[in-house]
């Protein structure tokens, strides 16, 4: 460990310490989150960093609205909430005033740059009207589909029939993941890294240092400590540097290429389109495109991998998604292995079920800050100062009784499931927030649920994942996104066809 950290570490401990045994405030509240004079929440925060999510979810449980004030040194003091009428009020009712905020941005700067998904303003506003636009071209979901029918072919299908053949244990997760980056690289840049064949997979490697450096910024204890060692270019800072460095050469390189070939490539992907514009400067084109890549790799993989472990101990659930698949198959002449086209896939309304009711305990992005420009009180009656950070929880509003019942910690896909009709409904974004709501509402979401009920049914249909400790939950690693910490190893077994006729 670096001396600097040593030296940190050694100084808040002393302070906790004092601050606890000495100080040790009388409990007056006795839900939300123990605050101490000068230190705020601090000593309760370095005990359970290493479990954030559990933690802050058992406090919201706790509290009569769901909501908690949280406070620690330089400045960071705000709400964490797990709230739907706060929710629905921040990102859409009162949207104006929770912007990112510059905390926020300040934090990601480095790697996302001035992307959609670290903007405000005119900036973001930009940037939404050329997406949104480009989102709902049948065109661009054709190249979707043809992109993700292919790897599938080619590369995911064979992969995991040489892992049944050999027996061997796989990581799931890192082959999702390997999917997912050459998919979104297809879809963004038009460009094939072939992580999932095996070939170079520095860029990927980079891109995932640096995300997961850089959401560790915001575990430090005091806020200021990664500026540090970011100027004296020192631990944790100088490899996140190096990665980013990495990261940017691999897509400016591929950016000044496109503007030098001008308007003579046609292509489909999302590099093009922006390009189309004329009005984005080639900085600005590689934050936007390393932003959809953070946001297609990292969500459909971390998604599918907790989907997949949760259906290992439900052989009931598995049975009715290949029932679901096989009515499918028989109404529309297809076999065994045959890729589904779209419309397809919009009929598997029990797998999209299933896919949600997995998000919903395990979110993708398990929580999401804005920032207050003007003092305001949420409907909830929690006052909010000028500045404060909110924070909505989506792990925890998965698991709040107050939303989804006493069951709210069970895989039940039937929830979702409306009793006439046999359709998955559609849920409240602000109950079930996995792909924000209000005007950031995610625009990959229809695209996303497409890409993962292709990859889960050509899966499914074709072997059986066997987890190897499906009866331990998997330690979760919290970098922008939800993984898995030490992946999840499996075997996989072809599916018997006869079964499934």
């Amino acid at each position: 460990m670096e001396l600097l950290s040593l030296q940190t570490l050694f100084f808040i401990s002393l302070l906790s310490l004092f601050v606890y045994f000495v100080i040790n405030p009388k409990p007056t509240p006795t839900t939300g989150f123990k605050i101490y004079p000068l230190v705020g929440s601090l000593p309760q925060f370095l005990k359970n960093r290493h479990r954030f999510l559990d933690w802050t979810t058992q406090v919201l449980r706790d509290c009569p609205s769901n909501t908690a004030v949280f406070r620690r040194p330089g400045k960071v003091h705000g709400i964490i909430t797990a709230n739907p009428s706060n929710v629905e009020h921040m990102l859409k009712a009162n949207f104006q005033n929770y912007p990112k905020g510059t905390r926020f941005i300040s934090l990601l700067q480095d790697f996302l740059g001035r992307g959609i998904f670290n903007s405000d303003g005119d900036l973001w506003k930009v940037q939404r009207k050329t997406a949104s636009y480009e989102f709902n071209t049948k065109s661009l979901r054709n190249f979707v589909m043809e992109t993700a029918r292919t790897e599938i072919q080619t590369r995911l299908v064979p992969i995991l029939h040489k892992s049944a053949q050999t027996n061997r244990v796989l990581d799931i997760q890192d082959v999702l993941e390997r999917f997912a980056f050459d998919n979104i690289c297809k879809v963004a840049f038009n460009v094939d890294p072939a992580c999932l064949g095996g070939d170079g997979g520095e860029f990927m490697e980079a891109f995932e240092a640096a995300a997961t450096l850089s959401s560790g910024r915001f575990m430090y204890a005091l806020p200021f400590l990664y500026k540090i060692k970011k100027y004296f270019n020192m631990g944790s800072e100088k490899k996140l540097m190096k990665s980013i460095a990495t990261v940017h050469e691999f897509a400016d390189q591929i950016i000044k290429s496109r503007l030098e070939e001008g308007g003579e490539r046609k292509d489909e992907d999302l590099l093009s389109r922006f390009i189309g514009t004329g009005e984005i400067s080639a900085e600005l084109l590689r934050d936007i495109v390393i932003s959809f890549i953070l946001a297609g790799r990292d969500t459909t993989s971390s998604a599918l991998t907790w989907f997949f472990w949760l259906l290992s101990s439900r052989p009931d659930i598995t049975e009715k998604i290949l029932d679901e698949l096989q009515i499918i198959r028989a109404r529309n002449s297809k076999g065994v292995g045959d890729i589904y086209s779209f419309d397809e896939l919009r009929e598997m309304h029990y797998l999209h079920a299933a896919i949600s009711e997995a998000m919903r305990l395990y979110p993708p992005v398990p929580v999401d800050t804005k920032n207050c420009r003007e003092e305001d009180v949420l409907p909830d009656g929690t006052f909010v100062g000028k500045d404060w950070f909110v924070t909505y929880h989506t792990y925890a509003m998965g698991r709040m009784e107050t939303i989804w019942g006493s069951d709210c910690c069970e895989f039940k896909p039937d929830r979702w499931i409306e009793d006439q009709t046999g359709v998955c409904r559609q849920e409240s974004p602000f109950r079930f927030p996995v792909f924000h709501a209000g005007p950031r509402m995610c625009l990959g979401k229809d695209m996303a649920y497409i890409q993962m009920k292709s990859i889960a049914a050509s899966i499914m249909e074709r072997f059986e994942i066997d987890v190897q400790e499906r009866d331990k939950c998997p330690e979760h690693l919290l970098s922008l996104t939800l993984r898995m910490k030490g992946g999840l190893p499996v075997k996989v077994r072809k599916r018997c066809v006869d079964a499934m006729n």
